[in-house]
């Protein structure tokens, strides 16, 4: 059939009116969404067109390609297929459907019934009208302002400025997500302030400035696993600059019945920044002995398929009166069991301490323990460790039980170990007397309180809204009732000088710890860090282990603070077998390791104790001797003639007019000259530079004198007999500072 032009164009005039009478016809998005929290439309089938925006393993995001310019409606929504969709990012695409809102939760769950996802289902009549189209993301800087939350961005594109900050990875190679945060890591509001008004709202500042980082799937374990940097892993504390994508909200944990969050599926591949390195081993504590505690995530000898450590079957764990596999906690298996312990000694080795308290060991007399300590000794040496006794005064009757190990060359146990006996404890305190070989005595407590989960709270135990979970009364009991115990160590010990540390499953200005700290008792990671963490939780960090010592204690902890190898980890490097990524030729290999890192979920806590035996001499020339052990040397005035013995010494000058001493038995890299009172009498600042440049050693015959640069004159301060000026290496041997 042959058409003039003009009913050609008739034609084509007729095909653009039905066209545009069809599109009168859409329900635009932002229609569909509303100004409110749910979609007016619900239950309602609608037909809509929009941009498609990205694409899931299971549906697509739509977006008006213009919008309506009003702030509190959003542009974009979830088309939900159930199968991989058939539309590309770009297609313009027309479509009837259903509209919905999908509770991402239990129907139980109060906080995802609040934030339900608009989505469009039962999909009809898709039809790609356009391709090659996009839409600007809206750019978003965090915090959002008070009172704003994202819904109002809730399935469209957006940019969220950067930097922003991986302050969560737990569920990194489980679900593919991170939990990112604009101004720095998110901080558990009760380790920053007392629970109340200010908690609250830094709580409530926390969801404005974070949001989950998803990868876009649904699939759990993917491999690769997403957004993996050096080491194979991605820590907590590297950063990102702005990340682009399509706004989501679903649920933040396993658990159906937890929080959720708004998601970020980027539609452009974040590349993180390695700004938090891992340490091969903690930082330097000073002193002269060092303690840890470490929460070793259920170090069980017995496991969940009946076979055990030493080779037996058909073995169980007794809790609540059952004896069965299932009650066993840890590993599953003995496979799984290696790789756990391999890790645990690999982070005890590094950490080297002299005593470590240890929760979350099975409470089956000293097999587990001893176990752990057997490990360390064929890495480090027969009997370097052992283990201390389990007290007459009994474990506690729960699954788990405390212990603690310690090195009997570098210190001896004072009287016999012992318990709170208090009905209150399921997990009893136990306290051992220690004395180093000068002499010095303090008594160590390792605590585990307990836990914030809800299973069987009543009453005043039960979740009271004020951010320290359930619970609490009885942990407040519990700190109570230590501080009771205490008093009757003092008094058995005849010392004082009493540390606690441990789990005590509660931030650092929550009630338990608060009945600590306001009867006297001292903070140490508080005291030398104002943001110190242990455990990860909800994206925020806080500690739930502590180091915390009696007054008499406290100035004698050289330093004390947390290991970051465990919290700021993905979970999927533990040992555990399951929830890995698939085997398979293509797929990436299992990122567990024999290392230090993610060998809990809890950092240790490691200490330096500066527990010398300080001999002072008089304002005349002395002879001064030390002890078998440890000593601190404070001649004083007048040409003293010092002899430290065996151990570790330090002799301490205080001004010049302690100079003239004669050091009978100095042994480079293990004694230490201490300037720093006499720096401080001249005026100098601690962190004064060039410091070093004030001392030498100049040969005498076959001795060194240590000089000590006076106004340009050098001073002799001490002779060091038998020592060559060689084998002086003044920043190891000379503290300044």
């Amino acid at each position: 059939m042959l058409f003039t032009r003009t009913a050609l164009c008739i034609a084509v005039l007729g095909t653009m009116v039905l066209a545009a009478s069809a599109q009168a016809a859409d329900t635009p998005i932002y229609t569909i969404q509303g100004t409110g929290s749910a979609s007016p439309l619900v239950g309602q089938t609608v037909t809509t067109t929009g941009v498609v925006t990205r694409v899931n393993n299971n549906g697509f995001y739509l977006q008006d390609l213009v919008g309506d310019a009003n702030p509190t409606t959003s542009d974009g929504i979830l088309v939900f297929t159930g199968s991989a969709p058939t539309v590309v990012a770009g297609n313009l695409v027309r479509l009837t459907g259903k509209v919905v809102e999908f509770n991402t939760g239990a129907a139980s769950n109060a906080d995802t019934a609040a934030y339900t996802v608009t989505e469009l289902t039962t999909i009809a009549d898709l039809s790609v009208i356009g391709t090659g189209q996009s839409v600007a993301p809206v750019v978003l800087t965090l915090p959002l302002p008070q009172g704003e939350d994202f819904e109002r961005y809730e399935g469209m594109l957006v940019t969220v400025n950067g930097p922003l900050t991986a302050s969560q990875n737990y569920f990194q190679g489980r679900y593919g997500q991170l939990t990112l945060s604009a101004q720095g890591r998110l901080e558990t509001p009760t380790n920053r302030f007392r629970p109340g008004a200010q908690a609250l709202a830094l709580n409530e500042a926390n969801a404005r400035r974070s949001f989950i980082l998803d990868d876009g799937s649904s699939l759990q374990n993917p491999n690769p696993m997403p957004y993996v940097g050096a080491d194979n892993t991605l820590r907590a504390g590297d950063t990102v600059g702005a990340v682009t994508g399509v706004l989501d909200y679903g649920l933040a944990t396993a658990s159906n019945a937890d929080y959720g969050s708004y998601k970020l599926q980027p539609t452009v591949a974040p590349v993180f920044s390695r700004q938090n390195a891992r340490t091969a081993a903690p930082e330097a504590m000073g002193g002269n002995i060092r303690l840890a505690s470490f929460n070793v995530l259920n170090y069980f000898t017995t496991f969940t398929n009946g076979a055990t450590a030493s080779g037996q079957t058909g073995q169980g764990c007794t809790l609540g009166g059952a004896t069965a596999p299932g009650n066993c906690r840890g590993a599953n298996n003995l496979a799984e069991f290696e790789r756990q312990r391999a890790k645990i000694v690999a982070a005890l080795v590094a950490i080297n301490a002299d005593a470590v308290g240890l929760m979350e060991i099975q409470n089956n007399g000293s097999t587990a323990v001893q176990n752990l300590v057997d490990a360390l000794n064929t890495r480090l040496g027969a009997a370097t460790y052992a283990v201390v006794p389990d007290p007459s005064t009994g474990t506690g009757t729960d699954a788990i039980k405390v212990a603690m190990i310690y090195k009997p060359a570098r210190l001896g146990r004072s009287g016999a170990s012992t318990s709170d006996a208090s009905a209150i404890h399921n997990r009893p305190p136990l306290a051992q007397s220690f004395a180093a070989a000068n002499g010095e005595k303090f008594t160590l407590v390792v605590n585990h309180f307990k836990s914030k989960g809800c299973d069987g709270a009543t009453g005043t135990d039960l979740d009271q809204g004020d951010l320290q979970g359930c619970w609490n009364s009885q942990r407040v009991q519990q700190a109570q009732a230590l501080k009771t115990f205490i008093g009757s160590l003092q008094t058995t010990s005849g010392s004082n000088d009493v540390l606690l540390v441990g789990d005590f499953n509660a931030y650092a200005q929550e009630d338990p710890i608060a009945q600590l700290t306001g009867s006297g008792y001292v903070d140490q990671i508080g005291r030398f860090n104002s943001f110190g963490y242990s455990y990860v939780f909800n994206g925020a960090a806080g500690r739930l282990d502590h180091a915390i010592t009696t007054a008499s204690m406290s100035p004698k902890v050289a330093r004390a603070t947390e290991w970051h190898i465990n919290a700021d980890e993905p979970s999927v490097l533990d040992y555990n077998l399951e929830f890995k990524q698939p085997a398979c030729a293509a797929c990436a290999p299992d990122l567990y390791s024999a290392t230090p890192y993610r060998s809990s979920d809890h950092d240790p806590v490691v200490l330096g104790l500066n527990l010398y035996k300080t001999i002072t001499g008089t304002a005349g020339r002395d002879t001064l001797a030390g002890t078998p052990g440890d000593d601190y040397f404070v001649g004083g005035p007048g040409a003293d003639t010092l002899g430290g013995g065996a151990g570790n010494n330090v002799y301490a000058f205080t001004n010049l007019r302690d100079a003239g001493d004669t050091i009978t038995d100095f042994v480079p890299g293990k004694d230490q000259i201490d300037l720093r009172l006499l720096l401080a009498s001249l005026g100098y600042a601690p962190e004064a530079p060039g410091a070093e440049g004030l001392v030498q050693a100049v040969a005498n015959g076959n001795n060194s004198v240590l000089q000590f640069n006076a106004g340009g004159a050098w001073r002799s301060l001490a002779t060091l007999q038998g020592v060559a000026p060689a084998d002086i290496r003044i920043s190891r041997d000379v503290v300044l500072r």
